[in-house]
Parts: C-alpha cells; structure tokens; sequence
C-alpha cells in the first residue's frame, strides 16, 4: 500500500533521493540481489545490505542446481536421501546435563581454595571444621547452579519458533510433512498465515506480503514477487506463493541467527572481579603458608600441629562466603527490580548494568511505537485535511488488520463519519496495481476513492506538468525526512479522477524515549539507536529524539561482512540498515573499544546481540528466542525503567564492592598476623574454634549489606582492582599493626598469660573487624550520608555482642572478664578513627593520581591543540 516494501528498493529511494522513481528502477535494484550466484551464504550483499542466499542465480538456474522442478518437485526417494545426507531442518540443541553443569560451580581458585580447606578437616579430624565448610561450599554452588539454570535455553526457544508443517510436492503430488523433513529442493507452498518453513527462493504465484521483522527489524511487511527470498521464520501476512528451499536448518538466515547465539561465549565483568580476588588471596595464601611450613620444619615443630596451623590458616583465609554473599546482594536487588517490572534471568548482569556507557536501542518497538501514524497532510484538492484523510479511509479496511489502514482511520477526527457511506465495491491492493480503490454510495451520488504509491495516484489522475512536479518534490521531501507516502484520489461527478494530496505516514517514537535518553545522558550513558530501517528514516528519528545525526550504514562498516574499523563504529550516533549479523559485530566492536555495552531488542534477530551484549534487555513484548537470550526483560512498555534499573543496578555495585574491600582487608589482616605471630614469637595468636567462630559471626550477618543504604555513582561504575587492593591492603596492614599493638600491651603491661591473650585478640578480631564494615561503605568519613541502614546495624551488633559474650564468659576459650573486654572495645573504636582517616586518605591520593592520568591523556589527545594543551598544564 504503500511505495516502499522491499529491503532492495527502500535502500535505491534513500541513496538515490528519488521515492517517486518508475518501478522498473527499484525492480532493477531488488533483482540484482539475487542475479550474483557467487555471493556467500553468510554475508550479506555489500550494495544493498540484502542477505540472500548462496548460488541461487535465476529461478532456472535454482531449480537445475537442486535438480528439482516447478511441476514435479523432488521424489520421495531424493528427499530422503539428501535429509539422510543433510540432517533435519531444525535447530541444532547442544545439551549439557544437570550434573556437569552443577560441576562446573566447584571449579575454579575459591572453590578450590573452600574445598582444600575441607580436606584438611578431614585429615585432621575437625569434623565441626569440615562440616561448616563443606555447608559452604554446597551453599555457593547451589545459588550459582540455579541462577544459571534457566540461562542457557536460547536454541530451545528459537526452535519454538519454526512452522511445524509444510505443504510439500513430491512425485508431482501436494501432501504435507513435517517441517523438519523438507530438504533443499522442495517445491513448497505458503501462503496467509504461514511461517516460512525454510529459506525459499519464490518460483511460481503472484506475490507475498511477508513479515520479517522479527529477523531482519524492517517495521513494515514486506512484498516478494517470483525470484525473491522468503525468509525461515518469517511470517505470511498476505498472497500464496511456491518457493524452492535453497537453504534448511542452521543454514538458514534463521538457523545462522541460532548458531551466533550458541557461539557467544562471555566472562562477566563480575566473574573476573572474582576470579582476580581469588587468584590475590590464593597468592598470599601460598606465600605465607609456604613460610610457616619453612620455619615449622626448621624448628622441628611436630608435623600434626604444623598442619593444624596450616588448616587454621587456610580457612582464615578462604573469604568462604564471598560468592554466596555478593550473589545474595544481587538477588536483593533483582526483587527491588522486578518491582519495577524489569525481571533478571541472570545475576551478574546487575553488575553489568551499574558500568554499562554505551546502550544500543532497538528503534522498532523500542524507541518507536512500533506503529504507523499519520504526519502533516499535503493538500491539493481536498478541501481540508479531514477531507483528504476522509477519502484514504474510504479507500481503507477496517477489519483488515493492515497496518497503513488503521494510522488513516486512526487520523479521522470522527470515526463516526464513515457510516455515512456505503461501500459497493472494494479493489484491495496488489504489488501491480500498487493501490486500493473502493466504489462509495453516499446521498444518492456514487463515487470512487483510491490511496497508494505517490507515482501510481498521479499517473491515475493526469495532472499538469506544474502540479506534478509540485507533488514530486512534496514527496522527496517526506522521504528525505524518514516519512512514508500515499497519494489520494476521487473522482468528481462527472467520473474524473482528482488529486487530493498526500499523507505522510512513520512511526512515532514512544512518548518517554526522550525524556529517557535525556536522564540517560545525565547519568554518562549514551544511547545509539540500531534500525533495519533505511538511513533517511534513521536520520529523521535520531534527529528527532536528539540522539544525533551521525547515523552510520551498515554495510558501510561492514564491507564483505568484516569490520575494517572499530573506531569509526564507536563514533555514529546510530546505526541503519542493520541485520542480525551487523548487530552481533557493532556490540563486539563497541567491547573491543573498551565499553560495556547494553543491547535491547525484541526479535528473533536481536537473540545474538543480546547474548553478546555485556547485559541484553528484552523489551516489553520481546520474542521467547529474545527473552532467553536476554539478561534483563522488561514487562512495562517503554524505555523509562532502564534509567531506574541503571541506579538501582549502580547501588547494588557500591555494596559488592565495599564488602569486597571488606572482606580482602580482613584476610590480609588475620593472614598476616597469625603468620608474623607463629614466626616471630612461636606463638598461635587463636585456636581452631576461633577461627571458625570469627568465620561464621563475620560472614553470615554481613549478608545484610545487601539492604545497605548507598549514594547512585552519576557516572557508570566499573571494577577498580587497583582501588580495591590497595585500599584493602592499607586497612590490612594498619589492623595487623593494630592487633600486635595489643599483643605488646597484654602481654609486657598487663602482663596476661598467653591463653587469656588468645581470648583478647579473638575478641579484638571480631570487633575490629565489624568495625571495618563502617569504614568500607563510603570512601567519605564514616558519619557522612548515606548512614547504615538498620538491617545492617542490628546484623552487625549483635555478632559482636555474641562475640563479647563468649570472651567474656570463655565459650569455647578462656575466660576474659568484663574489664579487659571493656578495654578491648575502647582500643578497638580508638583504631576504628584512625583506619577511617587513613582510608579517606588513601582514597584521595588514588583520586589525584586518576586525575594526572587523565590530564596527561588529554595532553596526548589534544596534541595538535594548544589551547587544551594549555588548560591541562593551568590545572596541574
């Protein structure tokens, strides 16, 4: 209905400037898509970015390379031997069973470091030792198990989405078989309603209206005349037509789109966060284990009790809770975010969020209503623009469901109106005639109306030469601007057909997307938008939202499918023309240049992208293939909850990271000390069941970080291991200071005997070390906003007035007394000053020394300008 239909002609309007060209010429373009037998399968035709099929050359040349025929088809006997040679039509399942995949969770430096410590348990027969980290490590594998469950059913719900049965001819006969039988070869029929079975070259019927936004994101349907690709999983929205299958399964544009999603293989930035805390404390572990066994055996210390000291120390320095910790952080926050209607398929897509700075938008159905709505009516005949929009919806079916049909009836201002009139006969459109016509009676007057391609309307109407040139240039102007365009017709009473005007018709954006990319910009993010739309509707809709103009072709960036240039990718404001293929390749190009990238997307085409993108969001009525591969789905329309996501996803990351500050701190600091105190004094600083105590009392509450109050970071968050370590180290270090302080003290002042001073630094341990949680929240002063939520409080004192308790009383050691206890405290709060400044400070210098970096970057950058040459070297 509306003049532009095909890939091939919407890319010859928007290049050529020229939507009101003869048909002949945007006919030309679409057949020399298919005219080159040498393209390959899996690129896509750098002239018109149209993917075609491999060697299938004309309709002739098709039939005589797969040796099949229009009348006749394949024999069965053919059939089944290519299917026995060429397998099934289908997607291709890897699976991997329950058992492996739960093994996978016990693999790696913590889990090894959790499951050596069980082992030196049970060699040394603490069994209330190995039971509590045996519990542990269960317990991580269990939450990790389960939050990926669910996570690796991609190609299942892509399979879903395949016809189920095909009509086929075989020996001459029509029956019909299951989908997944068809071969290369098959003459097989579709028609309304239909999913495409497999790829198909369209070899006999008039035409096809084709959905295929699901794979290729054009936002209307698509014609297809004899020699055009119907594509596998697309959808027949109007005509019957036979194709012969040149392509089944993952050979397919559909099956191509599967194997990219099964191929993407990505480490979260969280797993390697991990996985680098694990591998520093492994290296400290071994370090100083590796000493105590070297001064143990020089000593001739008894080897049983040498290898106690390295059980105690092993599991001192195991962080035991650390996965099952910041995993609980991130479900909290998957609640606080599913109350916003954004649902988390997987954890570590959180962190993700908090750092991503690029988000690639989907246009269609994303930033746009995914529907077509009127624009400023051109006039020419008409008496006003309800007169001319009057005349398209007589010319209009109601009940037709066509997209074009409901935006005219739609832009009525009374609906009303046309029960005035009686329609007698009705044309509906076809791809040759490229227009509607409908026969009207209204008060006792006949009449005709027509709408369709500008060229069709004004060759139907015979207008001057002025008035046709006037409306020519009426229509390059709305195409030029990203709109489509219909010409209106009726005729007078004398039966002459008369030119009304035209209606520009596009796809509106959505009514928050840019309020949403205006928040988003304020938070450091940008937003590029991704079409398969053509470059002059990409254009106007970027301009339009304020995203920019600088909208980049895809088959531009991606000459003979390759990209030969990333950064010119990381500069466009956007991106048209897409297919599946360019949208995987922008993502992994935007990593490349060191961003964290967000997709969305809501199609089957968009499942590659998704799964690659550091977190993929399915948008509200997204595909089952998108929603799977997809880290976030959201179940509201609209954009708005990204931005609210983005903040709560950026609290949650300053929680995992001070407790990782936390926890690093803490087992350098006992590390250190129990390894000094063995090899300087020959003394064992706490027993096992200390050990295990202050394990279990330092942990478990800690859980309650994830409720902790937060500042929202203004720019995105990422892992600063750097930051981490050496913050972490600092404190380490001053609590070692701390604690040895206190062994001097007791032992030449107070002069306690060595196992009361065991209960004293335990007692110390424990509450300094709930103390560092205070200090690691914020990189301010610790009575700075936001203050401790209560959770955290409640959590956090009452451990360490267990602990109290327990020195007190001697649960489990010796006795301590109120009075040392007392002064413990004191000593513990005096240090608990001292560490928060010190912690301030080091966070200022780290802070400085970011900012030289930056300026001389700058300088580099800014070579060839002096004035940023000079303003850099003003701020040192």
């Amino acid at each position: 209905m509306d003049e532009i239909r095909t890939p091939a002609y919407q890319i010859f309007q928007a290049r050529h400037g020229r939507p009101g060209s003869e048909v002949g010429d945007w006919q030309k373009a679409e057949a020399s898509v298919s005219a080159d037998p040498t393209k390959d399968a899996s690129k896509a035709d750098a002239a018109t970015s149209v993917q075609v099929p491999a060697n299938t050359g004309t309709i002739q040349d098709a039939l005589t390379k797969f040796h099949s025929s229009i009348e006749h088809g394949l024999t069965h006997e053919e059939a089944a031997t290519r299917l026995k040679q060429d397998g099934p039509n289908a997607i291709e399942e890897k699976h991997i069973s329950p058992l492996k995949r739960f093994l996978t969770f016990l693999w790696g430096p913590i889990p090894w470091m959790i499951e050596i410590a069980a082992v030196l348990s049970a060699v040394v027969r603490h069994w209330e030792d190995f039971v509590i980290i045996f519990f542990m490590l269960a317990l991580n594998a269990v939450v990790g198990f389960w939050e990926e469950f669910k996570a690796d059913n991609e190609i299942e719900a892509l399979k879903k989405h395949l016809a189920l049965h095909s009509r086929v001819l075989r020996d001459g006969k029509w029956s019909d078989v299951e989908a997944k039988t068809l071969v290369t070869g098959d003459i097989v029929m579709v028609k309304l309603g239909n999913v495409v079975p497999a790829d198909l070259k369209l070899v006999d019927g008039d035409y096809l209206s084709i959905d295929q936004s699901a794979l290729t994101g054009e936002s209307l349907p698509v014609d297809k005349n004899k020699n055009d690709i119907a594509y596998s999983g697309s959808i027949v929205r109007m005509g019957q037509m036979n194709g012969l299958v040149t392509a089944t399964g993952m050979n397919t544009l559909f099956g191509r789109t599967a194997r990219m999603v099964e191929s993407v293989k990505t480490v979260s930035h969280f797993q390697q966060a991990v996985l680098k805390i694990g591998n520093f404390l492994i290296l400290i572990t071994l370090c100083l284990v590796a000493l105590i066994l070297t001064v143990a055996l020089y000593r001739g210390d008894p080897l049983v009790e040498t290898l106690l000291f390295a059980l105690i120390l092993t599991v001192a320095a195991i962080p035991v809770a650390l996965p099952a910790v910041l995993s609980v952080t991130m479900a909290v926050g998957a609640s606080a975010l599913a109350r916003m209607k954004a649902i988390v398929s997987r954890l570590v897509a959180i962190e993700e969020m908090a750092g991503m700075d690029i988000l690639c938008a989907d246009k269609t159905g994303t930033l746009t209503k995914n529907e077509l709505k009127l624009g400023s009516p051109v006039i020419f005949k008409a008496s006003d623009a309800q007169d001319l929009i009057l005349g398209a919806a007589l010319a209009s079916r109601t009940e037709g469901g066509d997209g074009i049909d409901e935006a005219v009836i739609k832009g009525l201002s009374d609906i009303s109106a046309l029960k005035a009139y009686q329609i007698t006969h009705f044309t509906p459109f076809d791809p040759i005639s490229k227009r509607t016509e409908a026969e009207v009676k209204h008060d006792n007057a006949t009449f005709k109306v027509s709408k369709g391609a500008p060229q069709v309307i004004l060759d139907l109407v015979h207008l001057d030469a002025d008035a046709r040139k006037k409306a020519q240039d009426q229509v390059t102007d709305l195409a030029s601007k990203g709109y489509r365009t219909l010409g209106v017709a009726r005729t007078d009473a004398q039966g002459k057909w008369e030119f009304l005007g035209l209606l520009s018709l596009s796809d509106p954006p959505r009514d928050d997307s840019a309020s949403t990319i205006a928040t988003a910009r304020k938070m450091g993010l940008q937003v590029r938008m991704v079409t398969g739309d053509n470059l002059a509707i990409a254009r106007e809709v970027s301009v339009e939202l304020k995203l920019g103009p600088n909208i980049a072709v895809a088959s531009d960036l991606f000459p003979d499918g390759k990209s030969d240039d990333s950064a010119k990718i990381d500069a466009a404001d956007g991106y048209a023309e897409v297919f599946p293929e360019h949208k995987f390749k922008i993502v992994k190009a935007l990593q490349a240049q060191g961003h964290i990238v967000g997709m969305t997307g809501d199609g089957v085409n968009d499942a590659p992208a998704l799964k690659q993108a550091d977190c993929g969001i399915a948008v509200s009525g997204a595909t089952d293939a998108a929603r799977a591969a997809a880290d976030l789905v959201l179940t509201a329309t609209g954009l708005s909850v990204i931005t609210s996501a983005i903040a709560e996803a950026r609290k949650i990351f300053e929680r995992m990271n001070s407790y990782a500050i936390y926890r690093i701190s803490e087992t350098i600091r006992v590390l250190l000390f129990m390894t000094l105190a063995i090899v300087v004094f020959n003394f064992y600083p706490v027993t096992a069941v200390m050990i295990v105590l202050i394990a279990v009392l330092n942990d478990f509450p800690i859980m309650t970080i994830a409720y902790d109050n937060t500042i929202v970071a203004p720019r995105p968050v990422r892992w600063d291991m750097e930051r981490v370590l050496t913050v972490s180290s600092v404190l380490g270090v001053l609590g070692v200071i701390s604690a040895f302080g206190l062994f001097w003290i007791a032992e030449k002042y107070l002069l306690l005997p060595r196992p009361v001073i065991q209960s004293l630094i335990f007692l110390k341990l424990l509450v300094a070390g709930h103390l560092t949680i205070y200090i690691t929240r914020s990189a301010g002063t610790f009575w700075k906003r936001p203050w401790p939520n209560w959770r955290l409080v409640v959590a956090t004192e009452t451990t360490q007035i267990i602990g109290t308790l327990a020195a007190v009383y001697g649960w489990g050691m010796t006795p301590l007394g109120w009075k040392y206890a007392l002064l413990l405290w004191a000593y513990a709060l005096v240090w608990f000053f001292i560490n928060d400044m010190a912690k301030v400070e080091v966070h200022r210098l780290l802070n400085l020394g970011t900012q030289r970096h930056q300026r001389h970057l700058a300088r580099v950058n800014a070579s060839h300008h002096p004035a940023v040459v000079k303003a850099a070297n003003s701020a040192d």
